[in-house]
């Protein structure tokens, strides 16, 4: 528990939701986390030891000043999720290594993990799709893609719907949203890509093109890709990302985003289904390499 909220804390921190100087509260924090201010403590001594945050003396704990222009890198012993049980246990059930039906305590003896450790991960992998709790005991781990065939066909499905909403008779382009989303794909170039986890940089890419095909007024079209979104998530994990394979898609979704605001919708529906096929193509060759 304390390690997750060590995370959560320094990912904010690293995309400057918190700012150098701020005071960390432990009892604020514990009422937003709902837990009690024991592992609070727990985690800004983890943050103090990896220099994200100080603690001064009789005031507290506060996020470190940096010199220059502003946090580092998140500490890799906080933010590492290739070796991390989480990715473990994803990998496994990826593999076929686990079967449908699981218990906590199965998993804690397995990987070798708390209770704590394993409630956050099942209450993590439930919040990415691909578990949820039994009506009994127990959880149950989902069917999602988990091969590279069943991955093409997420995207070539994203590739049909997302262009396609896009020249819908109902689709507006909300202009105050649309230069809200320039704005966090400018920041993402700028600052995010150098800063923030692999984990975050999915979950922004995810959210653009959800926010994109809500333009459309069209709810089915929005809950088709969330769903999606979350099926593919576990191999998206097995890319092996890159600062430029980042830059690159920001770049696209700026280009995207430039013809909506010009009016030229057909134009960006092309530039949708295009990007979506470069992406395709780039991540099956990564999952090929690395034999996902």
């Amino acid at each position: 528990m304390a390690e997750g909220i060590a995370r959560e804390l320094s990912q904010q921190i690293a995309a400057r939701q918190l700012a150098g100087g701020a005071h960390l509260g432990a009892q604020a924090l514990a009422d937003r986390f709902g837990v009690s201010r024991s592992p609070v403590r727990e985690a800004l001594k983890i943050l103090c030891d990896a220099g994200v945050v100080e603690q001064k003396e009789n005031r507290g704990f506060y996020v470190a000043s940096f010199a220059g222009a502003g946090a580092p890198k998140a500490s890799a012993a906080i933010l590492e999720e290739q070796e991390s049980p989480y990715q473990r246990i994803a990998n496994d059930w990826r593999a076929d290594l686990l079967p449908e039906e699981v218990t906590e305590q199965l998993l804690r003896d397995r990987y070798g993990v708390t209770k704590a450790q394993v409630q956050e991960i099942l209450a993590r992998a439930a919040r990415e799709g691909w578990a949820e709790r039994k009506a009994g005991y127990g959880w149950r781990l989902l069917s999602v893609a988990r091969s590279p065939e069943s991955f093409e066909q997420i995207y070539r499905f994203r590739m049909v719907i997302e262009p396609a909403a896009m020249i819908a008779p109902d689709y507006i382009v909300e202009r105050r949203r649309l230069e809200e989303l320039r704005t966090a794909q400018q920041r993402m170039l700028d600052y995010d890509i150098d800063h923030l986890p692999v984990e975050k940089l999915l979950e922004a890419g995810s959210h653009f093109h959800e926010e994109l095909i809500k333009f459309s007024n069209n709810p089915y079209f929005h809950m088709s890709l969330v769903r999606v979104n979350q099926m593919r998530r576990l191999l998206e994990y097995r890319a092996a990302y890159t600062p430029q394979r980042f830059i690159e898609q920001c770049t696209q979704h700026l280009a995207i985003l430039e013809l909506l605001g010009r009016g030229e919708v057909i134009e960006a529906s092309y530039a949708m289904k295009k990007h979506l096929h470069d992406a395709l193509d780039r991540k099956k060759k990564l999952m090929l390499a690395r034999g996902a």
